[in-house]
């Protein structure tokens, strides 16, 4: 997986251990797909391979719910970024871990989208407000949109 220069880590492996057992995200789950966000420029990126036996209906393209769960790791994962951004600090400081849940998720699927090949996940922020995030997503593949997608996410206490 490639990712933009002046990333040194993604924003999952900076969760603390408690929160890195996602299937999606988590570094801690040995059976996940390990999606990895990272910042570039304002927007946060995802890259990602479907293998094959996450197929849909239609042979050569991901089911659904795999583009659902992309959309959904990554998102909270840059509703995160933004929300540390906002309050001027990095993640992993050393301060009080803020986690994100999602709190609604709406995906458009605009075309099938392609297994074996890599796909481009991106977010960007439209607000911060309290411990709510808004995320306009996005899913792409050789360049073309495959699904788009909102977020709300909800910072996550204990």
């Amino acid at each position: 997986m490639s990712r933009p220069a002046e990333a040194v880590a993604a924003f999952q492996d900076r969760y603390p251990e408690k929160f890195s057992h996602c299937y999606g995200c988590g570094r801690s789950n040995p059976h996940g797909h390990h999606l990895k966000s990272f910042w570039d420029g304002e927007e946060t990126v995802a890259r990602f391979t479907v293998r094959p036996e996450f197929s849909g209906g239609v042979p050569g393209h991901a089911y659904g719910g795999m583009v659902a769960s992309l959309l959904d790791c990554h998102g909270t994962a840059s509703a995160a970024a933004f929300a540390y951004r906002a309050a001027g600090r990095e993640m992993g400081d050393g301060g009080e871990f803020m986690r994100f849940v999602t709190a609604s998720l709406k995906v458009e699927y605009l075309r099938p989208t392609p297994v074996g090949v890599e796909l481009e996940i991106r977010g960007r922020l439209e607000s911060v407000v309290g411990r709510k995030v808004q995320v306009s997503l996005s899913l792409l593949a050789g360049g073309k949109p495959c699904a788009r997608g909102e977020m709300l996410a909800v910072q996550f206490r204990e």
